[in-house]
């Protein structure tokens, strides 16, 4: 029997009625539907509560999503970060359905919700890697945190009052050092995230790079950094009575001491994302942030 992970923002009553449709309809084409009950435990509740179940499997576990084809995103990009710690794992590809604000993780809206589930039930899509970060953070030479990010690592000042002092480092040369609120590394993937809100460019998904954007740096050299995939990036923080944070896609948070140490660099498990069209990612940045592509002159600005 066919498989697919349904994971849904389930705060919202009206997504999670959208969630029982996307039921009923894979399982009129014969699929078995997973959700996660730890984490969809309301929509589980509605169903479980019902009088007709389906053929849906409440499962638990950080391998819920082993098996399935494909794992359905409804909801924003914070869903689609959550989804993405399950279907990594079980290298499962992720298809979003933005029911969020800006949505650049997800592939479809949904006005085409009923297409994509067919694009699921017909096996129309295909199915692209996205690179990840890894990351570990040192204190006195001991490990103290693992861990990786889709969209971007970033390091951040631990308390208001006081900048961070970091040293940036790439291939183990040191390249930079300034006072900041904090240092973001991002992907492709990411750099319309966190990276861009403090300044970061643009970079289209299907390019091989790490982003490196420093975050309100007094310094003279404030630029964003694109540096090759396989470079090694070091990130020091400097001062002895300045701690900081660690964060993982805005979603696994650390505390870093004085003195840590991050290393960052390309991730081994890539996350797998299932596009149903080809559009290009010039037309997304043009609709997702309604960007004139005519200029005054041609008659005032548009969008495509």
């Amino acid at each position: 029997m066919r498989s697919a992970m349904l994971v849904v923002h389930t705060g919202r009553e009206d997504i999670r009625d959208l969630a029982r449709h996307v039921i009923n309809r894979l399982n009129e084409a014969g699929f078995e539907v997973r959700i996660n009950t730890a984490e969809e435990a309301e929509l589980a509740k509605d169903l479980t509560d019902g009088a007709e179940l389906g053929n849906v499997t409440i499962v638990d576990g950080p391998d819920c999503a082993f098996g399935t084809e494909v794992a359905l995103v409804l909801g924003g990009d914070g869903t689609f970060l959550r989804a993405a710690e399950n279907a990594r794992r079980c290298n499962v590809p992720l298809l979003g359905v933005n029911l969020g604000h800006v949505g650049f993780l997800a592939e479809t809206e949904l006005d085409a919700l009923d297409a994509t589930v067919s694009a699921i039930v017909d096996k129309r899509y295909t199915v692209e890697e996205r690179m990840t970060l890894a990351v570990t953070a040192s204190y006195d030479g001991t490990h103290i945190a693992r861990d990786w990010a889709l969209n971007e690592v970033s390091v951040e000042k631990g308390t208001r009052e006081k900048m961070l002092e970091v040293e940036v480092s790439v291939d183990e040369r040191p390249l930079l050092r300034f006072g900041c609120d904090g240092v973001i590394c991002a992907t492709p993937t990411g750099s319309t995230a966190y990276a861009f809100s403090v300044g970061g460019p643009i970079v289209w998904p299907d390019v091989e790079a790490m982003l490196v954007v420093p975050n309100a740096a007094h310094a003279l050299f404030d630029r964003p950094l694109v540096v090759a995939p396989g470079s090694v990036i070091d990130l020091d923080l400097l001062r002895p009575d300045q701690s900081g944070i660690l964060s993982c896609d805005g979603r696994r948070i650390y505390d870093l001491p004085a003195g840590s140490r991050l290393r960052i660099e390309r991730g081994t498990t890539p996350i797998l994302v299932a596009r149903p069209h080809r559009t290009p990612f010039g037309e997304r940045l043009v609709e997702k942030f309604q960007l004139p592509v005519r200029s005054f002159r041609d008659g005032g600005p548009s969008t495509v």
